[in-house]
């Protein structure tokens, strides 16, 4: 059992759009700046010719030599992306919920240990949020990082639905997560996961910010960056991304039916000041793209997302996937979780995205259910309830007692996370 000091628990929430990390017992992170990070391969740099001026760079966007990973420099951070460079590729280390590169995941933190919150990791206990359907090896891993490298004297992994759930002050809620990269339904009850109902799509806000950059090029409409330069980059286009991705947060709204081709036509338009002057005008598409979270085939007819195709069929819409995990509980509790859909993450903030989910789900659950759609009014909290919740449970006093220590860490292993953090 952790009985250190009364030093203040840090909270970190790694997601796959942007990290966010702050102290236990505060209402919001004090940083949340990118989950990704800039990344030159050192063999493509002459240092002969950009030596001078490249430490010069790099002193002022606080890149450090102990970032070398490798081969390669990381740039972390919104101010270090930020600087213009040649042959920088932006790398995320989550794929589908999973870590893919540990490095990168170990550069974030330390960024935000040294450069945000300006602490010393050793002398913080760590709560640190994690997917509902995280790996033993996932975990392991992470406390072996966190113990090892950072010499944290405890810490704690909380599932993200978990938290979501603490933050909304319900210990039983079906959780319906849509972030960056992918939309998670989990079932909580008496603040643990029912791992067997947990379900999953690839469809989150990166997903459709691409539909909306292909369909607005398939209309001839082109997204011109705010600077342009020789990059090299692991997807075609991610400085228009970023500006898609506004797009669809200022004019989508997720419509009251079904999006129908012919029944919104004539909709009227909706035009979208560009960062070059440029005015674009917006039609269909601000409620044709947020209904695909609904109705995933819609992917199928927006040019150039035909990968999509592959997993298309195998995709389902949100009513469906949440009818179909409250179905894998226990009879006792659905009537529960109907009245307990908590919505949370970016995505969800989506004009009108409750309204639709709750008027699809009267009409496809049992009569008998009384469904309750919830969603905080203040999207701050809906991006941050996993962060939120996590800072909750960390200053209870009751919690200080669950904390993994360093010493039984040492005595035991990584595996003893299984029985401390379940």
């Amino acid at each position: 059992m952790y009985g250190g000091d009364e030093v203040s628990a840090i909270v970190l929430d790694l997601g796959s759009h942007t990290c966010k990390a702050g102290y236990a017992g505060e209402d919001a992170p004090k940083a949340v700046f990118p989950s990704v990070v800039g990344a030159i391969d050192q063999m493509e740099v002459d240092d002969n010719t950009n030596g001078e001026k490249n430490s010069s760079i790099d002193s002022k966007a606080g890149v450090k030599d102990s970032e070398r990973k490798g081969k390669r420099k990381l740039y972390v951070g919104s101010q270090s992306l930020g600087f213009r460079r040649d042959n920088m590729e932006v790398l995320s280390p989550i794929k589908d919920g999973v870590v893919m590169d540990w490095d990168i995941v170990d550069s974030i933190w330390d960024h935000a240990f040294r450069e945000c919150l300006l602490v010393d990791p050793k002398e913080h206990p760590m709560l640190l949020a994690e997917p509902s359907s995280n790996s033993q090896q996932q975990r392991e891993r992470t406390v072996e990082l966190m113990f090892e490298k950072y010499n944290v004297p405890a810490l704690f992994l909380a599932k993200n639905a978990v938290l979501t759930s603490f933050a909304s002050g319900r210990a039983t809620a079906l959780v319906v997560d849509s972030g960056g990269g992918s939309t998670t339904i989990a079932p909580v009850h008496d603040g643990y996961v029912i791992q067997k109902a947990v379900a999953s799509c690839p469809i989150g806000g990166e997903f459709l910010t691409d539909c909306l950059l292909k369909s607005l090029e398939s209309k001839g409409v082109v997204i011109k960056p705010r600077y342009s330069f020789k990059r090299k980059e692991t997807r075609p286009g991610d400085f228009q991304r970023v500006i898609a991705s506004d797009i669809k947060e200022c004019v989508c709204r997720a419509p009251d039916t079904p999006y129908d081709e012919a029944s919104y036509s004539n909709i009227p338009m909706t035009p979208y000041e560009l960062p070059d002057g440029q005015t674009i005008e917006i039609g269909a598409d601000r409620f044709k793209i947020p209904d695909i979270l609904f109705n995933p085939s819609l992917a199928q007819t927006i040019p150039g997302i035909e990968s999509f195709a592959e997993v298309g069929p195998n995709v389902r819409g949100l009513p469906q996937m949440v009818i179909d995990s409250i179905n894998r509980c226990d009879v006792d509790i659905r009537k529960e979780l109907f009245s307990s859909v908590l919505l949370a993450g970016g995505t969800a903030s989506m004009q009108q995205l409750k309204e639709r989910l709750e008027k699809d789900l009267l009409e496809e659950s049992p009569q008998t259910a009384r469904v309750k759609v919830l969603a905080s009014g203040n999207s701050t909290e809906r991006r941050f309830s996993v962060w939120i919740g996590g800072s909750i449970l960390a200053s209870l006093g009751s919690f200080q007692q669950m904390w993994f220590s360093k010493s039984e860490y040492e005595e035991h292993g990584a595996s003893y996370v299984q029985r401390k953090c379940p």
